[in-house]
């Protein structure tokens, strides 16, 4: 063949081609650095194999106790709810291999939703893949250059990924600090529409968003509120139906989003639940609904389960309160600092990243699973170990993870 022909490699082909592996070479070498550079900060996050089901007794390499799962009701191991998942497997397969509107939908999906819109006393509800899927879908999909949104600085990722996507005039106010938030609404007075939107219990700090306030500054200066209760929903108010019960402003709150894939069921999921104008809208505009396979059968029949059992009573919701007061008493009478309050997240405070990872790792030697938190997950100088309580934890597990944390925390001088 000529230098011209087809199936010859251009001198272009050729030199791309001799610089390909010294591009990969260097791109490994940074990226070695970057990975050696998080190693050393004691910022290494490891994975941990578990070989059995989630619950608050693990089996790894031996028997430990499960002190950072997002299991608040124990439900990802109810013999109901993991009965619940089978027959809808049985009786509607694997999955859809389909997005929704084409031929997602069948009727466990619809009664699922039902299910939730009842369940938070909503007109309807809309699933998602996860909760982060349905932040990332309903601020582009309500929002326009026309209007605003207010966000608390600490709100998840997800909520702040979300807005990004939108193109509505974006305002941050200080960590629940209403005089900020009533400023930044006088100053967003100039928009349309104006969407406060906060998470219900911040994740990494254990605290409560003080919506009783935020609902009034909603109500003064003509704004909606969104909550994020994907730390809430289950759990929190008499009846487990989240922060806006237990605040008392559940006819006060405009949208809901929040997650199956913790206290109920744990499997996977996430949905908005609110006025059904908004719904029907969000099942025509928003992507990651339009562009996502439905969810797994299994998985709504895990999540239909769980709320099921929710609904038939509030004992299971209720112990939570105990069980969380038991452990932050007993860990602030030893002397660590415990930050929120009244939620069954407990972050341990601890300031330093090392000292963080090396105690989770101590505790795990005494058979207790915890997962020490630092940059970027949460600001420097703020290393903390999240320890989170769970329904079907009994007193005795909780005295011997507040003694293993006292022996760990002597050791590395973290008490005095």
């Amino acid at each position: 063949p000529t230098a011209t022909s087809p199936t010859s490699p251009s001198l272009f082909t050729k030199r791309r081609s001799s610089r390909a592996p010294s591009l990969v070479a260097e791109l490994r070498r940074r990226l070695e650095n970057e990975l050696e550079g998080i190693r050393g900060a004691g910022t290494w996050k490891s994975e941990r194999v578990i070989a059995s089901r989630q619950g608050p007794h693990l089996r790894l390499a031996g028997g430990i106790l499960n002190f950072c799962a997002n299991n608040y009701l124990g439900l990802s191991s109810h013999p109901e709810v993991i009965r619940a998942a089978v027959e809808a497997l049985e009786k509607f397969g694997a999955g859809l291999s389909s997005v929704r509107f084409i031929c997602g939908t069948q009727s466990i999906h619809k009664d699922l939703e039902e299910k939730i819109a009842r369940f938070h006393q909503r007109e309807d509800a809309i699933l998602y893949a996860s909760c982060f899927d349905a932040n990332a879908g309903i601020f582009e999909a309500l929002l326009t250059p026309e209007d605003a949104v207010l966000s608390d600085e600490l709100n998840h990722a997800s909520i702040i990924d979300g807005i990004r996507l939108c193109k509505a005039n974006k305002y941050r106010y200080k960590h629940m600090d209403m005089q900020d938030l009533e400023a930044k609404l006088q100053d967003a007075q100039k928009h349309r529409l104006r969407l406060v939107a906060t998470d219900g219990a911040f994740s990494m700090d254990g605290d409560i968003a003080p919506l009783r306030e935020i609902c009034q500054l909603a109500q003064k200066y003509d704004a909606l509120v969104f909550i994020d209760e994907c730390h809430a929903t289950g759990f929190l108010g008499p009846n487990g139906r989240g922060t806006d019960e237990l605040l008392g402003v559940m006819d006060k709150v405009t949208i809901i989003n929040s997650t199956l894939g913790k206290a109920l069921g744990g499997a996977a999921g996430g949905y908005t639940t609110g006025p059904k104008p908004l719904i029907d809208l969000l099942r025509q505009r928003s992507r990651p609904y339009l562009f996502s396979n439905s969810l797994p059968p299994a998985v709504v029949g895990c999540a239909s389960k769980a709320l099921d059992l929710l609904m038939e009573s509030n004992a299971i919701a209720q112990s939570m309160a105990a069980k969380t007061q038991r452990f932050r008493s007993k860990m602030m009478a030893a002397g660590f600092t415990i930050s929120g309050k009244d939620h069954p997240i407990c972050p341990v405070m601890l300031g330093d990243a090392r000292l963080a990872a090396v105690m989770a790792e101590d505790m795990l030697n005494r058979g207790i699973y915890v997962i020490g938190f630092s940059y970027p997950v949460v600001p420097k100088g703020k290393a903390r170990i999240r320890v989170q309580i769970s329904a079907v934890h009994s007193d005795e597990d909780i005295d011997r993870c507040v003694e293993a944390f006292t022996e760990v925390g002597r050791k590395h001088r973290a008490l005095p």
